[in-house]
């Protein structure tokens, strides 16, 4: 049976598969331990909501207002954040991979020692975050705003920056293996010795060792 909006939130260790929890009210709750699978969040209210080692997979949050959560050791595989209102959300060892965030509010927000690998972000508003260290491999991030963005010692690889605003980032010490440098203007942008000659080599130049 589908479950009503005013439903309780889970006990810890609960597992819910396929549901309904469409316009559900969890302000302020706290989740732990909770396995979500293929379950929808159509246009929920989950302001302050806390996870702590939490696996929502394959969910749906289609306009979730999530603003001022925190999630600790949560994990969030192949979800779709559609719309989702996430400002002041903080992230803290969480797996976000495969995940997409078409139209969602990311910033403000803190991510600390998370997992971002082949999630969409294509076109997000990400500027002026601190992504210092966290994993984005494969990570689509065609069009994205990044200036002022930390990315310093990120793993970049094959990351999908084309059309990506970099002005002011800092990408020294990241793994940038498979990123295609051509088309990206590199105008502001913290590069390190060995980026600096990947860039120029894409761009055709002849750079004696």
């Amino acid at each position: 049976m589908p479950r009503t909006p005013d439903v309780s939130p889970p006990e810890p260790d609960a597992v819910w598969e396929g549901e309904d929890l469409a316009g559900v009210d969890w302000d302020h709750a706290v989740l732990e331990r909770v396995t979500f699978i293929d379950c929808r969040f159509d246009d929920a209210s989950l302001v302050e909501l806390v996870t702590r080692r939490c696996v929502f997979e394959r969910c749906v949050l289609t306009g979730v207002a999530m603003s001022g959560a925190r999630h600790e050791g949560t994990a969030f595989l192949s979800c779709r954040f559609d719309r989702a209102k996430l400002f002041d959300v903080r992230w803290t060892g969480c797996k976000l991979t495969g995940s997409q965030f078409p139209g969602a509010t990311l910033r403000p927000m803190t991510s600390v020692e998370c997992d971002w690998s082949y999630a969409s972000l294509r076109g997000a508003e990400l500027s002026g975050l601190d992504l210092a260290g966290q994993r984005l491999t494969e990570a689509d991030l065609t069009d994205a705003d990044l200036r002022s963005c930390d990315l310093s010692g990120a793993d970049l690889r094959n990351a999908r920056l084309q059309g990506a605003k970099l002005g002011g980032a800092d990408l020294r010490g990241a793994a940038t293996e498979g990123i295609n440098w051509q088309g990206l203007d590199p105008t502001g942008v913290r590069l390190d010795l060995v980026q600096a000659v990947m860039f120029a080599r894409a761009h055709g130049a002849l750079v004696a060792d």
